[in-house]
């Protein structure tokens, strides 16, 4: 049994799965969801768990050479903005419906139960060496 880092099964998984290039669209609740990803929905209730938890456990455990987000994420969600900027310092930003867009590319979805707008993003996964 794991005593660190992602516990549930399904995602630390999946995680486990992913190679150099591949996306991990990190979502809140009202995000369409793509067919065709393979989705981990942790969300448990309106808020939990948050966009923020998801985002810094993913990080902890992926190399990201690149990540997307909406721009429409700066005037109608600052925190997870200033979440982004944070913790993405190269973050790319798109419309909104881009994001969708290039969403149906990824290979892993995870849902957060997020419930403040335009609470997304996309990571593309990197090497550690």
């Amino acid at each position: 049994m794991k005593k660190s880092g992602i516990l549930n099964r399904h995602l630390s998984g999946a995680l486990a799965e992913l190679g150099h290039g591949d996306g991990v669209l990190v979502c809140d609740v009202g995000m369409p969801i793509p067919d065709g990803p393979r989705v981990v929905d942790l969300a448990f209730r309106a808020g939990v768990p948050s966009f923020a938890e998801v985002l810094d456990g993913l990080l902890a455990e992926l190399v990201v050479e690149g990540a997307t987000a909406a721009y429409e994420v700066r005037e109608a969600n600052p925190g997870a903005a200033r979440l982004l900027d944070e913790r993405l310092p190269d973050l790319a930003l798109v419309p909104h419906d881009e994001l969708k867009s290039l969403s149906a590319g990824a290979r892993l979805v995870v849902r957060s139960g997020e419930a403040r707008p335009y609470a997304n993003v996309l990571l593309r996964c990197g090497v550690f060496f």
